[in-house]
């Protein structure tokens, strides 16, 4: 627990101004309130929201952060309609040594020239390509699990891993070549929330900055055969994709999105499978619910408009999303002098928009805490009161460029999975969730795998 401090304002508002400050306090000496969000952000932030309203702050290693929370302080911050707010330097602060000038990392024209240009390769033609490798890609891997005790996270990491490497950059690596990336982009992720900020051997800062050399170098050296044959990958695509004025990438452009893109389709899709399946383990009439409908899909091969008939396991997912957003926190600075509801944000000051506690404001969310899926059905609707009350790939312009890309794959193998599988937990289980980084269950999520009651017919 953090030592109790006065409660004090961030900074005035200028004078004659009728903006209120914001008000907080800096929590522990340099750790601030890291370990709160790290421990447990939802009971923090609405501790943070009872006392001081929806725009407070606090220290956050080393640093004031302003905490916005609710649909409206996030549709200003996020929405960004004055342009008073930036994404890359905020990102930067987490991840910019390891993920550097990725496309969340960009503001401005500059972002949006890179964004046309990335576009190209999330056109409604080229993710109907893509599904084809994901569906095969998700057969196989499912296919190879087998009954038992096993830890669905891992499970899922390698699926997602191989995936990535089918579908954006169809190398044919090795197991030991593709354990090594994906160790490079776990180092490089966990380097993001490191506590010692700076590299000293054998620690996260330090393993993050290798991880990152490791996978320029390895990239880097495959772009002239990607650049020379083309193909349908990402990867090939991305080297070839031009503006409408003829600019393209460069090598350094097309490293530093594939290393950005690889790590987001890796692990917020495990991150989002996983949550899938321990909300299914714990409700297991959805479990069946969903399970009916990929059934009545028969085995064959899947396109959007199969997966778009999935409506219960469309629900599932947007209910898991809510309860648990991949990305839990989305940081941007004040470019200029600006406000928030009404309280003053100076220049510089450093924002944060909470997705773990907006997506549970019960003013919002009616029994919050409940995993109800049907709340996103049609006919509930008129629940879900405001745009910006769940917002799980962000908003504005900076909104996730691979939102339908992710949707496709997260469902493509869950349909798989139910096909084939049936997962249970023990009564009363319940997970905790690792929030050092992004959020993942700490025991890896242990299920109890069965073949499907349809396979054992």
């Amino acid at each position: 627990m953090a030592r109790r401090t006065a409660s004090s304002s961030l900074a005035p508002a200028p004078s004659g101004s009728a903006l209120a400050p914001v008000m907080g306090d800096p929590g522990l000496p340099y750790i601030g309130y890291a370990l709160h969000t790290m421990w447990n952000p939802i009971r923090h932030f609405r501790r943070r929201y009872d006392q001081y309203g929806p725009v407070s702050w606090g220290n956050f290693l080393g640093r004031p952060i302003v905490s916005v929370q609710g649909p409206e302080a996030a549709q200003v911050v996020l929405g960004n309609r004055e342009k008073a707010f930036a994404s890359g330097p905020a990102w930067d602060y987490f991840i910019g040594p390891f993920f550097e000038r990725g496309i969340m990392l960009l503001d401005s024209d500059e972002h949006l020239r890179h964004r046309r240009i990335m576009q190209q390769a999330f056109t409604r033609e080229r993710l109907a390509g893509y599904l084809e490798y994901i569906d095969q890609s998700a057969r196989r891997g499912i296919d190879a699990w087998r009954p038992g005790r096993r830890t669905l996270l891992p499970l899922f990491r390698r699926l997602t891993l191989d995936m990535a490497l089918d579908v954006f950059l169809a190398l044919d690596l090795d197991r030991a070549g593709s354990h090594r990336v994906e160790r490079a982009f776990e180092d490089a992720v966990r380097a993001g929330l490191a506590l010692v900020r700076f590299p000293v051997p054998g620690l996260r800062w330090s393993r993050g900055l290798k991880a990152r050399r490791y996978l320029v170098d390895f990239l880097t050296g495959h772009i002239p055969a990607k650049r020379d044959r083309g193909g349908d990958d990402l990867f090939a695509v991305l080297c070839g994709a031009r503006s409408e004025d003829g600019e393209r990438f460069s090598d350094t452009d097309v490293v530093n999105h594939m290393i950005f893109v690889l790590m987001a389709a890796h692990d917020t899709s495990t991150i989002a499978l996983t949550t899938m399946a321990y909300y299914l383990a714990r409700h297991p009439e959805w479990q069946e619910r969903c399970r009916d409908r990929s059934l009545a899909l028969g085995d064959g091969p899947v396109d959007s408009a199969a997966l778009d008939a999935l409506t219960e396991l469309d629900l599932v997912l947007r209910e898991s999303l809510r309860l648990c957003p991949p990305v839990p926190l989305l940081p941007r600075i004040a470019v200029r002098d600006t406000e928030v509801l009404g309280h003053h944000i100076p220049a510089g000051t450093f924002v944060g928009v909470t997705a773990f506690s907006n997506h549970r404001l019960p003013e919002h969310w009616p029994d919050p805490e409940r995993f109800d899926p049907e709340r996103f059905a049609v006919a509930r609707r008129t629940e879900i009161t405001h745009p910006y009350s769940w917002f799980p790939f962000g908003g504005g312009v900076h909104k996730c460029i691979g939102m339908h890309f992710a949707n496709l794959q997260i469902k493509a193998v869950m349909h798989q999975m139910l096909r084939t599988h049936a997962w249970s937990v023990p009564e009363g289980y319940t997970w905790r969730l690792d929030m050092s980084t992004l959020p993942v269950p700490r025991d890896g999520l242990p299920v109890t795998l069965r073949p499907s009651p349809a396979a054992v017919r």
